[in-house]
């Protein structure tokens, strides 16, 4: 940052303080104002990007079958026959019900089923149900052919026939927030005389969005009061901690302003707003703090022995106006590394942040400066007559560090590399479901579907060839047997089925007969039969229209992201030995979870060290030194270490939230490692006694560190929360605070006390 930039921002904000103030909130709220055009998503489809191999399978399957991701609704009572007049009336009403909401594209359910039936040798389709009005006879014929036809029972009826099942087909590109809402609507004023369980990923994709707003937002409150409470346990000043919160909220309003405006302007789906977003505000508020906390702490120090505001506010931000621009460039620069990221998501968050940082940054500089100006300090105050407790502690803390640095950084070293052999071991874990708590109500009817219905979790497998050669179709057969062949795999649904029921049901329905016909002709027969008393386009989201394509639907148990991979693994191997010849694509939430479980990883590992080697070269040039280069990422190279050996060693999964901790712990370990690098710099050049430089170094940085650790100690209240990714980011980000802190304290301070006379001569020779 040039002198005269510096100089310039200095005499705006104590000569025309006022002035400088409103214009600084009058361009928050022009950038804030952009918030209004957020669009909330979490589709966890969208995160993935277009050229991976489930993705690019699923949009092709949507445009060629349908939409093939359900929404499920299930209702009935326990341990009561599902099959009764009453119940089936329900389900004709709420299919028609579903059937007018204008993102549903089809409803699957008793009302909307046909039956086959044989009559000497020609084959009958009528409707399972043909009007609301059943009686007690008709109600057991339904009952009948269910039973007689398994896979058609499977998808409709519970696995204890107590329950029936509605699947909802959304239209392709639809919103999942309105289709939730219009279900539930519909269905709430039959709660109270009925179970009824929602699942499938778009009713998690619409029912999160709010959940996590809420969730967050609540936990983001009590957080934010142990802050304030901390802050003010030792500033001890009302305004002095207005003063931080005020540079925290408008930095936030101004982060969400930028994301609504770069959405309004580019309509990206980088810029969704998805659930790895609502970490946003507690990744900024952790930094802004630290730009605020370090001005507050440093001007009261400043006061205290010149008893001169202007001059205690000069002297601040002459000492502190480039460390701060410093820790804001490398942060956001290092958030910025996330646009090489692969989960789509990723890069309009780091962006945002980036965009947050910087402007957290211009009001550190400006607006903070200025209002400190504007107050009319009391000298008598005990702020600003006597240091807090924690300068005390810190002040002892320093000098037993620096008495045996060598001792010190051993120690260091070795908690280090002690986390370092957990880190393999992590496991990784990006399936929705299982990130919400036993008793959430999207887990247990996740669980519900699962245990008695078809399950919730979907594997398509897209076949190319001639649909109607017997030949094929056995093959799919031996796919859908080798499937159901899982535990976790509950169904599976092909053309081959339709095949194998229809020619039962022209051989007087006898069981023996429900195969595929061995020759083509006898195949194209009974789609011929088919079309007399049916319409042939019930099989549209089961073949093409020129019968060249099939498609394979599995339903299976919501099970964790490790046993996925396997299975996965397991399913591709068997297609490639035993059917490799054929045209077969495999896509689903299955294949997501398992592509996502690869970007997660790509992505953790490309920000670390992305952000590292940015972080690296912008100190070497700034201090003009690469050993100050490499002494910054130290402590930050010793956080992530810690924090991912945390992990690996208590249990705490890896996922896209998880993940996003990187960047807390580089955002503020880079912020500690500066100011620290920054102070021994300005004392090395000042001509102070070189044995005194490391102690009035931890005096002068250790103290705001410490504040800044602290007060962010109260987003620990996230381990409250319902949702096990926000209660681990909580724990951690704790344990993140300290392993910066730490890091920069004891392993930085031992590091430059060791090297400290070759550190001092390049700025004296």
């Amino acid at each position: 940052m040039s002198t005269k930039l510096k100089s310039f921002a200095l005499h705006q904000a104590l000569n025309h303080s006022l002035r400088t103030v409103i214009l600084s909130l009058l361009l928050t709220f022009i950038i804030g104002s952009g918030a209004r055009f957020i669009f909330i998503d979490d589709n966890v489809m969208n995160m993935l990007p277009e050229d991976v191999e489930s993705r690019r399978v699923w949009n092709e399957v949507s445009e060629e079958f349908g939409y093939s991701d359900f929404l499920f609704v299930a209702f009935g009572h326990p341990g009561e026959d599902a099959l009764t007049p009453e119940n089936l009336a329900l389900t004709w009403d709420l299919t028609e019900a579903f059937e007018r909401i204008a993102q549903v594209d089809e409803v699957i359910s008793i009302a909307t089923m046909n039956k086959m039936e044989g009559d000497e040798g020609f084959l009958e389709v009528d409707e399972l149900m043909d009007s609301r009005n059943v009686d007690s006879l008709e109600t057991g014929e339904i009952a009948r052919y269910l039973k007689d036809n398994n896979n058609l029972s499977s998808r409709v009826l519970g696995k204890n026939k107590d329950y029936i099942n509605i699947i909802i087909r959304p239209t392709p590109h639809s919103y999942p927030p309105p289709l939730v809402d219009a279900v539930l609507e519909i269905t709430a004023k039959y709660e109270k005389d009925y179970d009824f369980h929602y699942g499938g990923e778009p009713y998690i994709a619409g029912t999160i969005p709010e959940l996590i707003q809420t969730e967050s937002s609540k936990l983001m409150l009590v957080g934010l009061l142990l802050m304030t409470l901390i802050l003010l346990a030792n500033l001890r000043s009302f305004p002095a901690v207005g003063m931080v919160l005020s540079v925290i909220f408008l930095s936030g309003f101004a982060m969400l302003g930028v994301m609504g405006w770069i959405f309004h302007f580019t309509d990206s789906p980088k810029f969704y707003f998805t659930m790895v977003n609502t970490s946003m505000p507690i990744v900024l508020l952790t930094i802004a703090n630290s730009d605020g906390v370090h001005i507050l702490s440093r001007f009261f120090r400043e006061a205290r022995k010149h008893k001169d505001v202007n001059k205690a506010v000069t002297l601040t931000m002459n000492q502190l106006m480039l460390p701060v621009f410093l820790t804001s460039i490398t942060t956001s620069a290092a958030f910025l590394t996330m646009v090489t990221s692969p989960i789509t998501a990723m890069t309009g968050f780091g962006v945002t942040v980036g965009a947050g940082i910087l402007w957290a940054w211009i009001l550190s500089a400006t607006f903070l400066p200025a209002i400190i100006a504007l107050k009319k300090w009391d000298f008598s105050h005990a702020s600003l007559s006597k240091p807090s407790i924690l300068e005390t502690l810190i002040h002892r803390f320093g000098r037993n560090i620096l008495k045996r640095p060598k001792s010190v950084l051993a120690a260091g070293l070795t908690i280090v590399g002690f986390a370092l052999i957990g880190i393999p071991y992590i496991n990784v874990e990006v399936n929705v479901v299982n990130m919400f708590k036993p008793g959430m109500p999207i887990r247990e009817s996740a669980h519900f579907l699962d245990r008695e219905m078809a399950g919730s979790m979907s594997l398509l497998m897209k076949i190319e060839g001639d649909m109607k050669d017997p030949e094929l179709l056995h093959d799919v057969v031996k796919i859908q047997n080798y499937l159901e062949s899982k535990p976790t795999v509950n169904t599976t649904v092909s053309i081959a089925d339709v095949i194998e029921e229809m020619h039962k049901s022209i051989m007087d329905n006898n069981p023996q007969y429900a195969v595929i016909p061995d020759s083509r002709d006898k195949v194209n027969n009974l789609f011929t039969m088919y079309s007399m008393s049916g319409d042939p386009d019930d099989f549209e989201s089961l073949v093409d229209y020129d019968y060249e394509k099939g498609l394979i639907t599995a339903m299976m148990h919501s099970i964790s992201t490790k046993e996925t991979v396997e299975i996965s693994n397991q399913i591709e191997h068997f297609i490639q030995s035993e059917l490799g010849d054929r045209q077969i694509q495999i896509s689903g939430l299955m294949m997501f979870i398992k592509d996502f479980v690869d970007l997660v990883v790509q992505s953790s590992i490309t920000s670390i060290f992305g952000s590292i080697v940015v972080i690296f070269f912008i100190v070497w040039i700034f201090f003009r030194s690469w050993r100050f280069g490499i002494l910054a990422i130290v402590p930050l190279f010793s956080a992530v270490i810690l924090n991912f050996g945390l992990m690996a060693w208590f249990g705490v999964d890896l996922s896209h939230f998880t993940a996003l901790l990187t960047s807390i712990i580089i955002g503020v370990g880079v912020d500690f490692a500066i100011h620290y690098i920054a102070e021994f710099r300005h004392y090395s050049e000042n001509g102070l006694q070189d044995d005194e430089i490391s102690r009035q170094v931890v005096d002068d940085v250790g103290y705001p560190i410490l504040l800044d650790v602290f007060s962010n100690m109260g987003f620990g209240a996230l381990v409250v929360s319902s949702l096990i990714p926000l209660v681990h980011m909580g724990g951690l980000m704790v344990f993140a605070m300290l392993s910066t802190s730490l890091g920069t304290l004891t392993i930085l301070a031992a590091l430059m006390e060791i090297f400290r006379e070759k550190l001092i001569y390049q700025y004296r020779s």
